[in-house]
């Protein structure tokens, strides 16, 4: 692939557009940094930043929730509904919470995936509300 290729779609991805399936990939990325960056070699689980930010007491934590604010927040502008929008903040709360607990907090959010959780959510809606931004292999579907 030329150089040039690998930078027009890299800033192709970085327009922040509004419409639906441009939203989906942003929490989908956005879910994959906190919950699926690498994989844990002997446990063959992948883990985030959600769960590396840990080692910071506190501080590490609230970054981990404002990051998955930042999913809630995207899928208010999708128009949820105030009932999904509390489930999901209520996810990112306990997630928060759990990793309060020192020492061993990570281990909770080893096994609790709130952000991927509300992930799930979100793609139930846009399927339902938005199925003309489906999709399909990893490819936007235009119908």
């Amino acid at each position: 692939m030329p150089m040039t290729d690998h930078f027009d779609r890299l800033a192709d991805q970085a327009k922040l557009g509004r419409d639906p399936a441009s939203v989906r990939r942003r929490i989908e990325h956005m879910e994959h940094l906190l919950e699926g960056l690498i994989t844990v070699p002997v446990l063959n689980r992948r883990i985030g930043l959600d769960v590396i930010l840990d080692v910071l007491p506190v501080a590490g934590d609230a970054v981990a929730a404002a990051l998955g604010a930042y999913i809630v927040w995207e899928a208010r502008n999708l128009g949820m509904s105030k009932w999904q929008m509390t489930r999901m903040l209520g996810n990112v709360g306990f997630d928060f919470a759990l990793g309060l607990i020192p020492w061993v907090g990570a281990i909770p959010d080893f096994f609790f995936r709130s952000n991927t959780m509300n992930l799930k959510m979100i793609k139930r809606h846009l399927d339902k509300h938005y199925p003309q931004a489906a999709i399909v292999e990893g490819e936007v579907v235009r119908r």
